[in-house]
């Protein structure tokens, strides 16, 4: 691959989530001011000094922007994978194995997701620990319904081809099959309901958080922000307005590159098949 081959759309892509994971991962070198140092009076306005200006305790809204990166990102990127890795295999075991273990795995995930998903989770959080690795489990648990849902149609799909027959008469094992013959030809997909799935995770992340079950103050994540600086729009300060453009960023930057990825993927098939 050629890197003028990739689109502009994919760079910017790129270039948002690079910028983010910096930011993740040198969070402390580079913020200005401490995660919960104050450092002003309340809702002071952007200067050269504070370039977004200050919160609602008189915090640089520029420093908590940038320690929120590192909370968000974790939370969002650890309850996409394990919700992916549960879905995924719950699925294709599904799929392959068929008769009574398909229609009980199915039958739960139908349940479970005819439960709203936003009222299960406030549910399960006020009653549990706020502890964040319990906060991940919730959202990883629930987002695996939707992974499964996808898991099993495509894996279906490709169960029924020759080469999976061809494999299950040579004797081989549910695992080989899952791992070795379906999953390969179902990446492009589930490459791009990964993507999805995280952009989701982000903004269920920030809703908690916004709702007060989420990341627990004084922790910085971005849907913690808006809310605690919802109150100043009404007064046309614009606090509340940088992390929520910074979640939606992120959330067009994922999709951009998973729409790149998809296509890349589907036109690489479509030229071996023409081969």
């Amino acid at each position: 691959m050629r890197l003028r081959e990739i689109p502009i759309t994919a760079w910017v892509g790129l270039f948002g989530i690079a910028l983010v994971v910096f930011c993740a991962l040198f969070a402390p070198l580079i913020a200005p001011y401490g995660e919960t140092e104050v450092v002003g009076g309340v809702w002071q306005a952007g200067d050269s000094q504070f370039f977004f200006g200050l919160d609602n305790l008189g915090r640089d809204i520029l420093s908590r922007l940038i320690y929120g990166t590192r909370t968000t990102l974790f939370v969002a990127l650890a309850a996409t994978v394990i919700s992916f890795s549960l879905g995924i295999i719950l699925s294709f075991t599904a799929a392959v194995s068929g008769g009574l273990v398909d229609t009980v795995f199915s039958r739960f995930n139908d349940l479970m997701m005819s439960i709203p998903t936003l009222i299960f989770a406030l549910v399960v959080l006020a009653v549990l620990p706020q502890y964040l690795f319990v906060l991940i489990l919730v959202m990883a648990v629930l987002d695996s319904t939707r992974v499964y849902r996808l898991g099993r149609a495509v894996a279906l799909d490709v169960a029924v081809m020759e080469f999976v027959e061809a494999a299950k008469l040579r004797g081989e094992g549910k695992t080989w099959i899952i791992f070795r013959e379906i999953l390969p030809n179902t990446l492009s997909p589930l490459l791009a309901e990964f993507g999805l799935r995280f952009a989701f995770a982000i903004l269920f992340l920030s809703t908690l958080s916004f709702l007060g079950l989420g990341i627990q103050p004084p922790t910085a994540d971005w849907g913690g922000m808006v809310k605690d600086n919802k109150d100043g729009i009404i007064f046309g300060i614009p606090a509340a307005l940088v992390p929520g453009g910074a979640i939606a960023a992120l959330c067009i930057c994922v999709n951009l590159v998973v729409d790149w990825l998809l296509k890349r993927t589907s036109s690489l098939k479509g030229g071996r098949g023409d081969a």
